[in-house]
């Protein structure tokens, strides 16, 4: 028996202070080193980009400034992470230029420059939300704008806007030449021809409730977000029911009779043993056919519902004769088109066979075509419930 120890009182107390220090501790990143090269290159092309063309407009037209430091983290937002619903571009050229328009009003209404800042990132917040152009440099842009006391609000054009303006155009033409889609759909992914929808657990609404209950911004696009669930589930799929073998399911050594055995006896071991069909094999135990309920139903006429089991007593006595116009064997009633499986067959090429072809029992062969197993409906959905139970 094994004992387990008990944590001291000191060691418990130093429980919630480890899982605090814990969850300052960054996830890892899951990029790879080509992409993170990527990202680079396109922050220092946007942003010299910006840079230079703006300063080049500066010098002509007289102006002083030319580049904001927000631009610097719009240019990460842009490069690094171009799907983020926060970089595409009206985010990115609304939210600077709003923040900024924000931040010189507040410095033109506020004396006291802790407030003014704190007011026009506060309001730049809100209306980036209202405006559908939530960026987060934007805060930092406000705020810049008041420090430096900026009340001019040609500002905020020129070079905010501009700024932006340029950063974008750079985001849209490298983003592309990379492989990477910018501006990137942000909307629901259009229904396929006809209303079909790909197989899943879950709906495109059962997507938008559980984002309604969440009620935060999600940094990832709902297009994105739904495929990578989809990606999640198809690979949970595979891990629990796409390497299950039928031999992995099956029941072995199933009861089966041969093609002489009488069929009082089979209806007897179908009785008996509470199942509904019978693998019918030679004396090498290959398949001959099957014989199932059904097949002694029709036997007695299942139309004729009146009289049934008087009928079914009379199939099953034995008449004593040696000719008889009446069947009195396995193989005289049995099913003999089988359809069979290899037991290292994987399982999900029979679900097809129970759901859209009607069957009920499989039996299961092995290399020799020699009966080793039996796949039924049970088995499957057992196996199915299995999958679909949560990860300890």
């Amino acid at each position: 028996m094994e004992v387990q120890a008990v944590p001291s009182r000191s060691q418990q107390l130093l429980v919630p202070f480890r899982a605090f220090f814990a969850a300052l501790w960054p996830a890892p990143v899951h990029v790879d080193a080509r992409q993170r090269l990527r990202a680079l290159v396109g922050g220092l092309v946007g942003v010299a980009l910006a840079g230079l063309l703006t300063r080049w407009l500066a010098g002509a037209g007289g102006f002083s400034t030319w580049l904001v430091a927000p631009i610097g983290a719009s240019a990460v937002l842009v490069f690094a992470v171009p799907a983020s619903p926060l970089a595409q571009p009206w985010a990115v050229v609304g939210g600077n230029t709003v923040s900024a328009l924000v931040g010189i009003a507040c410095v033109l209404a506020i004396p006291d420059p802790a407030i003014a800042g704190a007011v026009a990132v506060g309001l730049a917040i809100a209306l980036m939300f209202q405006l559908r152009c939530l960026h987060p440099p934007g805060g930092a842009a406000a705020l810049l704008v008041v420090l430096t006391h900026t009340d001019r609000f040609q500002f905020a054009a020129f070079p905010v806007m501009l700024n932006s303006l340029l950063l974008v155009l750079g985001g849209m033409a490298y983003n592309s030449l990379t492989g990477r889609p910018y501006p990137h759909p942000q909307s629901a992914p259009a229904p396929a021809p006809g209303g079909a929808q790909p197989a899943s657990r879950f709906s495109a609404a059962d997507l938008d409730t559980a984002l309604a209950h969440y009620n935060q911004v999600v940094d990832i696009s709902r297009d994105d977000l739904e495929a990578l669930l989809h990606d999640a589930e198809s690979a949970a799929y595979a891990r629990n029911l796409g390497q299950l073998r039928c031999a992995d399911v099956m029941s072995p050594d199933p009861v089966s009779v041969q093609f002489g055995t009488p069929l009082a006896q089979a209806w007897e071991l179908m009785r008996t043993r509470k199942i509904k069909a019978l693998p019918v094999t030679d004396r090498a135990k290959r398949i001959a056919g099957i014989v199932t309920v059904a097949d002694f139903m029709t036997g007695v006429g299942l139309d004729q519902h009146e009289g049934i089991g008087e009928r079914l007593r009379a199939l099953l006595r034995v008449s004593g004769t040696t000719h008889s116009d009446r069947p009195e064997v396995v193989g005289q009633i049995m099913t003999r088109k089988v359809q069979v499986a290899s037991a290292d067959r994987f399982l999900l090429e029979l679900v097809p066979l129970f759901s859209e072809k009607g069957h009920h029992h499989i039996p299961i062969i092995d290399g020799e075509q020699r009966l080793v197993g039996i796949i039924t409906q049970s088995d499957l959905v057992r196996s199915l419930y299995r999958a679909v139970q949560p990860v300890a």
